[in-house]
């Protein structure tokens, strides 16, 4: 089953920051990023290696493996919400970790503390 969602502000903001910091195109970083997002779920949840997504602009469309896609359906099942906007949450979750690496490596390691 097909599952499509719309990158979140906070991803696409990650991945910006990230794609500056590597030279990269905004498209260009934003697919990287969202692969890594899935590529971790999909790990984690299938132990698989390899995702294929179609991205467009902000439009992510992924076709999970079965165990992934058992995974969001049982996630989803008895609340408001449907698969795609449960393996939306989980690649947003990537996003903070994104921040804070782009964050981190902004800053002299020599720097004093921000707080």
């Amino acid at each position: 089953m097909m599952y499509t969602f719309e990158v979140s502000d906070r991803l696409y903001e990650a991945a910006e920051r990230w794609g500056e910091k590597m030279m990269q195109d905004i498209d260009e970083a934003l697919e990287t990023k969202v692969e890594q997002s899935l590529l971790e779920i999909e790990h984690l949840v299938s132990q698989s290696h390899e995702v294929e997504f179609d991205l467009e602009g902000r439009a992510v469309t992924y076709d999970p493996t079965d165990e992934l896609a058992a995974f969001l359906e049982r996630q989803a099942d008895g609340r408001d919400l449907d698969e795609s906007d449960v393996l939306k949450m989980h690649v947003d979750l990537y996003a903070n970790a994104f921040l804070e690496e782009a964050a981190s490596e902004e800053r002299p390691p020599n720097a004093p503390p921000t707080e």
